[in-house]
């Protein structure tokens, strides 16, 4: 990839690219996409705090998504990120993830929290987080259903 990575936040505008990248990545059903992006784009809603960001070359190679946990003072959780196959490997999700920290610590938020499963087919997802600075700090059973456990992943961003 010659072309620059830029991040930026998600607009109405992306949402087929960012459906293909979870359709190839296989993170959830894209028609979901929708539902989940719609409290996003509503301007009437001054109490979403919701971040919706993607990563683009010439356009959005990844997005990823982070929402303030609540009840908590400057706990954020990273809930979705995905990164288009054809540029995985290449340091765009290390480099996405350095720039959520950022608009994180901006806010301010103090905390970064990531799950992920821990089913076999996600090693490589586990093993990216500690590479970015995240401890593993649990491990719920069975959480997602029988046999997938939620692996959850923290880093303290002050």
């Amino acid at each position: 990839m010659t072309t620059p990575i830029t991040f930026r936040a998600l607009t109405c505008d992306d949402l087929p690219t960012v459906k293909q990248i979870i359709d190839e990545t296989e993170m959830f059903p894209s028609e979901m996409l929708d539902e989940m992006t719609a409290p996003f784009f509503d301007h009437t809603n001054s109490d979403n705090e919701d971040l919706w960001f993607v990563a683009c070359s010439d356009q959005p190679v990844a997005i990823a998504y982070c929402a303030p946990e609540r009840m908590t003072d400057g706990t954020w959780n990273l809930l979705l990120i995905a990164v288009s196959p054809k540029c995985q490997g290449l340091g765009v999700g290390k480099k996405f993830m350095v720039f959520l920290e950022q608009q994180i610590q901006n806010i301010p938020g103090r905390i970064l929290l990531v799950e992920t499963s821990g089913l076999p087919e996600f090693a490589i997802t586990r093993n990216f987080y500690p590479q970015c600075g995240y401890t593993q700090v649990a491990c719920i059973p069975d959480f997602y259903e029988a046999g997938d456990d939620k692996i959850v992943f923290l880093k303290k961003l002050t």
